[in-house]
């Protein structure tokens, strides 16, 4: 059996994929297994999978089920104690899932490890050193743009993973569960981080463990505009604690105003009005997860000190 499982999910995305499946083909850790979850690709990308990687695990689905969905699927059939998500829009270096492992081994009270991942067509200039939070709502990535250097290769506790290249510890999903595939894709990893850290589990940023992404290969535009704006106010209502949200508000509906703002005077772009959209769709269906809410903070284990601390 693998230590370790990497799911992929895949929809339409051949013309990336295979390069992220030759790169895992070249990797230094060798107890794992490959499991891409095909979201009903109307491309070959399966047809190529099977013929020309036969050591992948493809499991088809008949329907896109997202990235929430695809994950899940992966998860729910790995056989690895450490659970990878890695996008099919990424190229790992050689190293990069030993050294995953590795920081989760120096550090057990961790339950997850996240990669440092680096913009594909500018590889000295980091996409993500690990997500981050702040108190106002809106989540980012952590020294996005910037060249490497201090302090994005410095190993550190993070607020979590992106989603695109992210280790779990399998019992961490056991005691939080997967992801809501009511998100369907985007933010989904933001809220699952979230009932991590609620639940007192630390990720450790392990930037040895190097992957250079594509961004949004396979996703982004309008797709993106509408998910992110609704799912972000999802993320809110979800799982801030009520004492922080009421100190934070103030600041959560400025940025939620600055952002629609923004999206009204670029009325005429698609990505705009569809972020415009999706904030609307958020505000009007938040009250759909009181109860969620209500049992995900009453069975937390860190106080609303320590999730302060995590909070940018």
């Amino acid at each position: 059996m693998a230590r370790v499982s990497i799911i992929i999910p895949n929809w339409n995305g051949l013309r990336v994929l295979r390069p992220c499946l030759d790169a895992l083909q070249m990797q230094t850790q060798r107890d794992r297994e490959v499991i891409v979850v095909d979201n009903a690709s109307s491309d070959d990308s399966v047809a190529v999978m099977r013929a020309s990687y036969p050591q992948v695990r493809v499991l088809e689905q008949r329907s896109n089920l997202g990235y929430a969905g695809g994950c899940n699927a992966g998860i729910r059939a790995a056989q690895g104690d450490i659970l990878v998500l890695l996008n099919n829009d990424t190229e790992a270096e050689p190293t990069w899932l030993e050294q995953l492992v590795a920081a989760l081994d120096r550090h057990p009270e961790a339950g997850s490890a996240a990669s440092r991942m680096m913009l594909y067509s500018d590889r000295g200039k980091v996409h993500s050193a690990g997500d981050l939070y702040r108190r106002n709502g809106l989540p980012d990535s952590r020294g996005v743009w910037q060249p490497y250097g201090p302090p994005w290769d410095e190993e550190c506790y993070v607020f979590g993973g992106c989603g695109g290249a992210v280790a779990f510890r399998r019992s961490v999903l056991d005691d939080i569960g997967l992801f809501d595939e009511r998100f369907f894709m985007y933010c989904e990893d933001v809220d699952l981080n979230w009932r991590a850290q609620l639940a007192g589990f630390k990720c450790i940023y392990a930037p040895a463990a190097v992957v250079y992404h594509h961004l949004s290969a396979t996703g982004g535009g309008t797709l993106a505009s509408y998910y992110v704006g609704r799912n972000t106010l999802w993320v809110i209502a979800r799982n801030y604690p009520s004492r922080l949200l009421r100190h934070n508000l103030g600041g959560i509906l400025r940025a939620q105003a600055r952002i629609a703002w923004e999206a009204l005077r670029a009325w005429r772009g698609a990505a705009a009005r569809a972020r415009l959209r999706g904030q609307l769709v958020g505000a009007l269906t938040v009250v759909r997860w009181w109860p969620y809410r209500r049992a995900l903070l009453r069975r937390r284990r860190a106080d609303d000190a320590a999730i302060a601390a995590i909070l940018e």
